[in-house]
């Protein structure tokens, strides 16, 4: 079996607005190669959560790891 390195991983992140918590330890790995789908209600947190990944917004607390290739 062969491993690669992940194209994106996001480790117990925590984020809040206006002191309400969005994400609390929040945790995923997407191999590289793999292509998914983000799914949610209105108001859910999808495009915060693109917002985050492409460091438009800050974390509360843990850490974000993508390529810079990918970004």
């Amino acid at each position: 079996m062969v491993h690669t390195a992940p194209m994106l991983r996001i480790s117990e992140i925590n984020y809040s607005v206006e002191g309400r918590p969005l994400f609390e330890e929040a945790s995923a790995v997407i191999p590289e190669g793999h292509k998914v789908g983000l799914v949610g209600r209105n108001g859910a947190g999808k495009t915060t959560l693109f917002k985050i990944i492409r460091g438009e917004l800050g974390l509360d607390a843990g850490d974000i790891s993508l390529p810079s290739r990918a970004k």
